[in-house]
């Protein structure tokens, strides 16, 4: 099964910009989003293939996830329990595994959010370990942290700034250290200038100036399923790249 992972910085923004062409030509199983910054009925996605299932934050403009897949599921829950109102959860039950897709909260300037972050990853980290009891588990989306330094171009500078705090860093740690992996780096531990996400300033992109922050996480038993795992910086449309993995489910 093939999974691809975006976050679009605005869904009504990228469907201008060749979003369903571009879900046409991965033709994945699945294709998970962050960021919609949409409310119900604002965008009409033309996927006739796909089951669509939206997540919406009540702030208008803000967060958002959604999930389309070929494969209707046998349940679908939205968010989790005490983060219900910022739309960044999507979870779908199969027979053989679960799909979450996550938008993790932004630390914000001077780690202003931090706290509330904090305890955003431990209530997911208990929620995908009790998961894991019962099925496989395939989690992914924009995680908001470059884990080790090996995961940004500028690591000395960027020391304690949101997504690459100690704090947030050790939660990942957390998060893999709980039976999970991380699906790029289990394939790819030792590649450099892999990202998936450049600010808009200073030609990050062209200089490729970047981040990996979007993953995709398995429970450990499906380690040995990973087929691929990939990073697609040269599609556009947000500032933002697509990731993907190719899992033998």
């Amino acid at each position: 099964m093939k999974f691809v992972s975006w976050n679009v910085n605005g869904l009504r923004a990228v469907l201008k910009k060749g979003f369903e062409d571009i879900v046409k030509e991965f033709d994945a199983d699945f294709f998970c989003i962050q960021e919609t910054k949409m409310q119900e009925g604002q965008a009409d996605v033309d996927l006739p293939r796909y089951h669509q299932y939206f997540s919406y934050a009540e702030k208008k403009g803000y967060s958002g996830t959604a999930i389309f897949t070929k494969h209707e599921p046998l349940s679908v829950t939205y968010n989790f329990e005490g983060h219900d109102d910022e739309g960044r959860a999507v979870l779908l039950e199969y027979d053989k595994f679960y799909l979450l897709n996550v938008y993790v909260p932004n630390a914000q300037p001077e780690l202003k959010r931090l706290d509330y972050r904090m305890q955003w990853e431990d209530d997911l980290r208990a929620m995908v370990s009790e998961l894991a009891k019962k099925k496989h588990v395939v989690m992914c989306g924009d995680l908001n942290v470059a884990h080790e330094e090996i995961d940004l171009k500028n690591p000395k500078t960027n020391r304690g700034n949101p997504g690459f705090s100690d704090e947030e860093r050790a939660k990942m740690t957390e998060l893999l250290g709980a039976g999970f992996t991380d699906t790029f780096r289990h394939l790819y531990p030792e590649q450099e200038g892999a990202y998936s996400w450049w600010s808009y300033r200073g030609n990050a992109r062209k200089n490729n100036t970047g981040w990996r922050i979007d993953y995709f996480v398995v429970d450990e038993g499906l380690k040995d399923k990973i087929k691929e795992a990939a990073i697609h910086p040269d599609v556009m449309g947000s500032d933002h790249c697509p990731v993907s993995l190719e899992l033998d489910i």
